[in-house]
């Protein structure tokens, strides 16, 4: 005797021993044949699974990786699942080639910002609307975070554009803040000369490194990191200059620069002075500034020059700027005495726009004032409206 059919719920048929679904995605019908058997139990969770759907296409929750969750066996072809924004920031992020406190330094944004609202989004399902009511929502330290966290997550897009995975970037609407940067402030140069004198003067044994390591940091412009990273092999004394290849970052040596571009440093008298000595103290060491207590090839942190630094402004009363301040002292020295800003640019590794930006105070102060009295000369200055010569005034 046939068994006497069923009835079925809108949207769910039966195919074979099974039961199949049909529903409209991404404006396009789909059906899926589920392994349920046509029992009113197996018709009851496939109703159920549609709803699900359909409920989840509503809201626009039905990403590639939920459709290939709810269902295994498709036979659609979906290209690659879609990453959500927390898996595709971490492979964004793992493919960087950066230093680890530039890492470091997305990390803590990303986590503090983005994870907590975007991490289980599909990365193409994250909209400019949800990024504004994030933004708006955050009580951001400064202008500075804002506008960090804010490229970082539009770096993550692009990326994701160039990966095909998106069409736009969402973060791209989101307005930008102008920071206004600090202004240098570097040492005076007497201040800076009377630093090194002092730790000359005091400085002992295996110590002594430090003061050729300031007088090389206030008289070449190299970062603390280039400092700390600068390799015997890429000294030349008999040619004057010094290649800029590496940096110490995080007690590591990476073989890159900040800027990404390596450059040559040419040396005046003071920068040889500096390095002559310290290459004389530590003869065949692979590094030109080796720690004082003798422990590894190279001096692994910052902070051990600085102590050095700032025991020396303590003794001599001169107010404490950080050890990049020499490299600003250096800057505004060469400036000082009318070298190009081109030149400066080169020895600092800057863009010369750069340059210009940063120490614009100390560029043609003197030629400036010279401009000035041009107004004098010119007869401008005493008299704001000169009268119209008698015969045109009566025209």
């Amino acid at each position: 005797m046939a068994r006497k059919p069923m009835d079925m719920p809108a949207g769910v048929e039966s195919v074979g021993q099974r039961l199949r679904i049909r529903f409209t995605w991404r404006k396009v019908r789909r059906c899926e044949t589920l392994p349920y058997p046509q029992t009113p139990k197996g018709i009851a969770a496939a109703a159920s699974l549609l709803d699900q759907v359909k409920q989840l296409n509503r809201l626009g929750l039905l990403t590639d990786d939920k459709y290939l969750e709810l269902f295994p066996n498709t036979s659609y072809m979906l290209g690659q699942a879609t990453p959500t924004f927390g898996e595709y920031a971490q492979l964004w992020l793992d493919s960087r080639v950066i230093v680890k406190n530039t890492r470091d330094n997305y990390k803590r944004v990303l986590n503090s910002y983005w994870m907590q609202e975007l991490a289980g989004v599909a990365v193409n399902q994250v909209t400019s609307l949800m990024l504004r009511k994030i933004v708006q929502a955050t009580a951001w330290p400064s202008m500075t975070d804002r506008k960090f966290a804010v490229n970082t997550l539009s770096g993550i897009y692009r990326a994701a554009i160039a990966d095909g995975l998106i069409g736009q970037n969402p973060a791209a609407a989101i307005p930008r803040v102008k920071v206004q940067p600090p202004e240098v402030d570097p040492y005076l140069q007497a201040e800076a000369d009377r630093i090194i004198a002092h730790l000359h003067a005091t400085l002992e044994g295996a110590q002594r490194v430090y003061a050729h390591y300031f007088e090389l940091a206030y008289y070449s412009g190299m970062r603390p990191c280039e400092l700390l990273g600068l390799a015997r092999s890429e000294v030349n004394l008999e040619r004057r200059r010094v290649r800029v290849c590496r940096v110490m970052v995080g007690g590591k040596i990476h073989e890159r620069v900040k800027t990404k571009y390596a450059r040559d440093v040419l040396l005046n008298d003071r920068a040889l002075h500096a390095l002559e000595g310290a290459l004389a103290m530590n003869e065949g060491a692979t590094y030109v500034f080796k720690p004082a207590d003798g422990r590894g090839e190279y001096i692994a942190s910052e902070s051990t020059p600085k102590e050095y630094l700032k025991a020396a402004t303590e003794a001599l009363g001169i107010r404490w700027r950080p050890q990049y301040a020499a490299r600003h002292t250096y800057a505004t020295i060469c400036l000082m005495a009318g070298m190009t800003p081109a030149f400066v640019a080169k020895q600092l590794g800057h863009s010369v726009q750069i340059l210009l930006d940063r120490y614009a105070r100390w560029i043609d102060s003197d030629a400036d004032m010279l401009e000035l009295e041009k107004l004098k000369s010119g007869g401008i200055g005493t008299v704001l409206v000169q009268s119209a010569p008698r015969d045109q005034a009566n025209t």
